[in-house]
């Protein structure tokens, strides 16, 4: 899934009030510059002598956000992790969104103050918000406003972009209500939706098989030692809830609402889900069950490929579908894939309590998104925690994100990193795995989702090179997980995570400190065991019309994980789960989950699966090429993530087993 970043430490004057702030401006006048409080984060970290290309730029606009603390910061954060807390006495006490704005959202005063400061440094405000207010203006109110001095640098990507020198800055007295600021800068930063699968109209080539090893390729050479299965057509949701143990309770979701918030809508929802769920012998959307959300207006931003969002949304639409049958599901459209659309979409959600549980299927990696912005993203997460709104997000496809295997091409990475949101401690990052079910429908096993891929050689006798390959160049993608180098290790995760984990830095140091490890949980990513969906494309006769594919990735995983959150929600009695890591940690090695690690059938067993593919997918033309999967294998050499029993970076503390739902009804204490 594809589409396209801790807090700040600062020294605020001690006016706290509103009224105190605006009075502040109103007396400071020209002492304004000599009393300033700098914003940690605001300058762009490529933004850097070595990288500067021209002379200091006064021409041109700015268009930036100034992000608000509210008026408890520390309040906000102290309060989300005790609502989320099982072992707190405040466990479940969720606020209304109004209560939420009263306790800490921004104060009359605060904004005015804001605006007032902005304006009078020659800044045209073009929106505001409880969460910002956005300016425009030139480079010259720019530089005043914010007290930098701008210049163009090589940027991320490596052409020119213009950016501040140095951190911005603000007046005392407006310092205690300003979070941060973005867009000061004019890098491009996009998000991605996690698709690792097929494009529109992407025909699979058979065989493969209704459940795993039902199809063994008896015609194909052996690959460790013996002859394996040909690949799954794609499991239903039938087969999805059964394996996951949910089929053999009576829930569905009912009274719950799960949000899916990607960039742009798709023409042809909700009717696709509602076909699919009919091709697949499920009911389809009841009236009212399925809302969307869409902004005024779609960005036409080129960079972010609007048609390439439109089967993810079908995805993540369809597999909650899948999994809660009866929960709501309401689509959040983004007006683009920048961080601005989404972060709007994010926060749509949070202002109106438009669910309970959002499944997100985007990221990018964490060195891509800037101090400013995982600030502004963090603190949406923050405020759905105290109203009991969990937010889960996609781990990534491409393992630790090695820039040397081409898996994640055109990301950027020039290293080791994990991804983001999925690495922010306040969402639920969901990895994945590789699901056996059997013909029956019951759960058979699973491993740690990582493929390596080898081909037949010229002569059909055999696979080269030797299975499973060698790394990098026959690994093809995997779970996204690893150790952040930006958060420290949540509060939730000690005594569960290894500390020889949180301490494994990207690079392979050691950190003196232990560090935010990534995933949280993983359910069934492996596109060679995973989901059968639909939605509409250009055919291969040229026409218009629906088509059943197979499909995988954690953009897969998060939205399952969603589901099954709404169906543990109907045993609570409606007690949503909300910000779910405390609980998940709380549940972790018992019945709550499966124990993933890479090798289920004994250290010796390597599982694979063989896999045809056509040249032309997408007219189901041209020879048909045989490939084998090796499975168990997420990366290789500094970039190799493993999963073991207990916590791992590929699976987190497992997958949902059977036990789940009971035991998030009766947490332990």
């Amino acid at each position: 899934m594809s589409a396209a970043r801790a807090r700040r430490l600062v020294a605020t004057a001690a006016l706290t009030a509103g009224a105190l702030i605006a009075a502040g401006l109103a007396t400071a006048g020209a002492q304004a510059a000599a009393t300033r409080v700098p914003i940690s984060g605001t300058g762009p970290s490529w933004a850097v002598p070595s990288r500067k290309i021209a002379a200091p730029a006064d021409t041109g606009t700015v268009n930036a956000r100034v992000y608000l603390a509210g008026r408890d910061p520390a309040g906000l954060a102290a309060y989300a992790l005790s609502v989320a807390n099982p072992r707190s006495p405040d466990y479940g006490r969720y606020l209304t969104a109004a209560q939420a704005r009263h306790r800490f959202g921004p104060t009359a005063g605060q904004l005015a103050a804001v605006r007032q400061w902005l304006t009078s440094a020659g800044l045209r405000i073009t929106a505001a918000s409880q969460h910002y207010v956005a300016v425009s203006g030139s480079v010259t109110a720019a530089q005043t406003a914010f007290d930098v001095r701008f210049a163009e640098f090589a940027g991320p990507g490596g052409g020119p972009a213009m950016a501040p020198a140095q951190n911005a800055s603000v007046p005392a007295p407006v310092a205690s209500a300003v979070l941060t600021i973005t867009g000061l800068d004019t890098a491009t930063y996009l998000m991605k939706p996690q698709l690792p699968g097929p494009p529109p109209a992407f025909y699979t080539a058979g065989p493969c098989s209704k459940y795993f090893g039902r199809k063994i390729a008896a015609g194909k050479p052996r690959a460790h030692g013996r002859h394996v299965p040909w690949l799954v057509c794609g499991y239903t949701p039938a087969q999805l809830r059964s394996a996951y143990g949910v089929a053999s309770t009576s829930l569905t979701g009912p009274g719950v609402t799960v949000a899916i918030v990607d960039a742009y809508a798709s023409p042809t929802m909700p009717g696709d889900a509602n076909r699919y769920a009919s091709a697949v012998g499920d009911r389809p959307f009841r009236p009212g069950q399925y809302q969307q959300v869409l902004p005024s207006a779609f960005d036409d931003a080129s960079e972010c490929g609007a048609a390439g969002w439109y089967p993810e949304e079908s995805l993540d639409v369809e597999a909650v579908h899948a999994m809660a049958p009866d929960a709501g599901v309401v689509y959040v459209a983004g007006a683009d894939c920048t961080d601005e659309g989404l972060l709007d979409a994010l926060s749509r959600v949070v202002d109106y309590h438009l669910a309970n549980v959002v499944s997100d299927s985007w990221d990018d990696i964490e060195d891509a998104t800037t101090p400013a912005l995982r600030a502004a993203y963090d603190q949406i997460f923050a405020q759905g925690a105290v109203q009991g709104i969990g937010f889960d997000f996609s781990a990534g496809d491409c393992g630790y994100e090695n820039p040397a295997t081409g898996c994640g091409a055109g990301d950027g990475s020039s290293r080791n990193q994990v991804d983001y949101p999925a690495s922010s401690p306040w969402v639920t990052a969901v990895g994945g795995t590789s699901l056996a079910v059997a013909s029956n429908g019951s759960y058979k096993w699973e491993t740690g989702w990582g493929e390596f891929g080898t081909g037949l050689n010229a002569h059909g006798t055999g696979w080269t090179p030797a299975p499973p390959g060698r790394y990098p160049a026959n690994f093809l993608y995997g779970s996204g997980g690893g150790t952040s180098t930006v958060y420290r290790q949540p509060g939730y995760q000690a005594s569960v995570v290894p500390a020889a984990l949180s301490r494994r830095l990207p690079d392979g140091k050691v950190s003196p400190q232990l560090m935010r490890e990534v995933p949280d949980v993983a359910a069934d990513a492996d596109p060679q065991t995973g989901f059968l969906f639909g939605e509409t494309v250009v055919l291969k006769n040229g026409t218009t019309g629906f088509l059943l594919s197979r499909i995988g990735g954690t953009s897969l995983a998060s939205p399952l994980f969603a589901g099954l959150e709404a169906d543990a929600a109907q045993v609570t009695g409606g007690h949503t789960l909300g910000f779910a890591n405390p609980l998940i940690y709380q549940l972790a090695g018992s019945q709550a989950f499966h124990d993933v690690t890479d090798t289920p059938l004994g250290r010796r067993v390597q599982i694979a699966v063989a896999r045809n593919d056509y040249a032309n997918p997408s007219l189901a033309q041209g020879p048909v090429r045989t490939t084998l999967r090796t499975f168990g294998m997420d990366g290789g050499g500094t970039a190799l993530l493993r999963a073991t029993s207990g916590y791992d970076d590929v699976t987190g503390v497992g997958s949902p087993a059977a036990g789940f739902f009971a035991l998030c009804a009766s947490p332990r204490q």
